[in-house]
């Protein structure tokens, strides 16, 4: 059910972008390839121990990251980044094993977002980071300052991040997981 939303509003996307006036291209851009960026936050962590700054997903993080590679197996995904915490890389891994993709760590800090978009060009990408870093890495790629950071307990929203030559468009959706706790 979920998945046929997302599908729906991508193709809404699609004809609503379409059907603009000034839809036509440069001819420059018309062959250009098309790359599209996934980024998630990481699923719910187990916040049992809040000394632990490297938590494991707590049960119903774990339903969410199987809830995330339901969604995302409609797409053919080339590549998955993670950042190197337990959080996030448990969040990428159904989907890496769903897609039989080796997951590859990121550090936000240090990420030449322009490189990581030129490694990337043509291809179907899944980013996950944090409540910070999620929103911060959009805003890079997109070139301006638009999303602040995540409520510390959303853990649904799904930004796509699309490349079109130098052109790049942003949505944001938000997924309620009805996993068990």
């Amino acid at each position: 059910m979920k998945i046929n939303t997302l599908l729906f509003l991508a193709l809404l996307m699609l004809v609503s972008v379409s059907c603009k006036e000034d839809s036509q291209l440069p001819d420059n851009e018309i062959a250009a390839e098309v790359s599209t960026f996934y980024l998630i936050r990481h699923a719910e962590k187990d916040r049992s121990d809040p000394e632990n700054v490297d938590p494991e997903l707590n049960q119903k993080g774990l339903g969410r990251a199987m809830h995330w590679a339901e969604i995302l197996s409609e797409v053919s995904l080339d590549a998955i980044y993670s950042t190197d915490y337990e959080r996030t890389s448990m969040t990428a891994a159904p989907s890496a094993v769903k897609q039989d993709i080796t997951i590859q760590f990121y550090d936000p800090n240090n990420l030449d977002v322009e490189q990581f978009k030129r490694d990337n060009a043509g291809k179907n990408v899944l980013v996950v980071g944090h409540s910070n870093s999620t929103p911060a890495l959009v805003n890079k790629m997109i070139g301006e300052e638009r999303f602040p950071s995540m409520d510390d307990r959303d853990n649904g929203s799904l930004f796509i991040v699309q490349q079109v030559g130098n052109r790049s468009t942003v949505t944001r959706l938000h997924f309620n997981c009805n996993c068990p706790d």
